[in-house]
């Protein structure tokens, strides 16, 4: 079985696209499937970890001399016409082409059909149609399926909410024998994705360090396309027992050491519930408001609003309230846990795996 992502990263579009992809990749190549990448090489790409890191092959797509503004970098004419191009060259059959990129959609993936068996789209916004053959969408709606009614095909097959999360590894295997948080909150997680825009790292430690509570241990995850490293740094040093990351440590072991995360309301929500890591969340980009709200609903997280619409004198307050709350810490926790199982991304690939069986049977 042969398999090609479509997705990006960069320093505008955040590296949650190509994470879940990495963790699905991984997944798939596990079961035997050969995998490939197609990325664009905007400012901040995460071409060289992709290859390098976790041993994909990638096809790179160059960015023009002159910046555009579209999400692909390029017209989607373009675009499509050289992933086309790429998947021309290869020397098998592609049996599925996921894409999971906010700036494609229907027509972009019917200029594909012709180049690939099936494609999947991945998405979370809903905001545009999709020719495709399975669509996933991670995230929690209570009206899931209505979503997509009208924007897919009716024989799209739709994988949709929490338990399809594409989680790496460390995930599901840091569950094993871990129980729902309780007691006093000790030590705290802060980490706001790869980039961060608004410096709520910052605006989090400035959070912690009103509080005056000298016995907190805090961990921050610096992403690796974050604008703000040096001033987060000199804020950090300024406070006691601090301790600053890169994106490179593993982060599954940091929320199982955890009591308490301080957070964006993306992608690491998943993360941060199979862990059963109690959060406060902030909406760092407008399609993490309904998100991070649903969540918030189904009680497996508590949503403060939009980042710009909180200041640290807030933040301090919701942590005040909640660091020494047993009961809240303890029915968050439980509540992330039976959201997700971290089992999501095997589900997938066992689907995408036992599809293309059925398809030659």
């Amino acid at each position: 079985m042969h398999i090609v992502f479509r997705t990006d990263a960069g320093s505008a579009l955040g590296s949650g696209h190509v994470m879940r992809c990495l963790a699905l990749a991984k997944a798939l190549r596990a079961q035997g499937a050969r995998v490939r990448f197609v990325s664009r090489e905007l400012p901040g790409h995460m071409c060289d970890l992709v290859e390098h890191d976790w041993g994909f092959t990638v096809h790179r797509l160059q960015v023009p001399p002159v910046p555009l503004l579209e999400q692909l970098g390029v017209p989607w004419e373009q675009d499509a016409m050289k992933t086309a191009g790429v998947l021309g060259r290869i020397a098998e059959p592609v049996d599925w082409l996921i894409v999971d990129h906010y700036g494609i959609d229907a027509p972009w993936e019917k200029r594909l059909r012709t180049a690939t068996r099936r494609i999947m789209a991945i998405d979370d916004v809903a905001d545009r149609d999709h020719e495709c053959d399975a669509l996933l969408d991670q995230n929690l709606h209570p009206d899931a399926e209505e979503r997509y009614r009208g924007r897919v095909p009716a024989s799209c097959r739709l994988l949709l909410g929490p338990g399809y999360a594409l989680l790496r590894d460390e995930f599901r295997e840091g569950r094993h024998g871990i129980r729902p948080r309780s007691g006093r909150v000790r030590r705290i997680l802060v980490y706001f994705g790869g980039n961060d825009p608004g410096n709520e790292t910052g605006k989090a430690l400035a959070a912690i360090g009103r509080l005056e509570r000298h016995h907190l241990h805090v961990e921050v995850v610096l992403g690796p396309m974050n604008p703000h490293r040096e001033a987060v740094e000199r804020e950090a040093a300024a406070l006691t027992h601090v301790q600053v990351h890169d994106s490179g440590v593993a982060m599954g072991d940091l929320m199982l050491r955890a009591d308490l995360a301080i957070g964006a309301g993306g992608s690491t929500t998943w993360e941060r519930c199979c862990l059963g890591l109690p959060t406060l969340a902030l909406a760092i980009a407008d399609n993490q408001m309904d998100q991070a709200q649903a969540v918030a609903d189904s009680g497996a997280l508590d949503y403060l609003g939009r980042a710009d619409t909180v200041s640290s004198a807030g933040l301090a307050e919701a942590l005040a309230k909640r660091i020494d709350d047993d009961a809240w810490l303890n029915r968050i926790s439980r509540r992330g846990m039976e959201l997700v199982d971290g089992r999501g991304t095997e589900r997938v690939a066992k689907i995408l795996i036992d599809d293309d069986r059925i398809t030659a049977g």
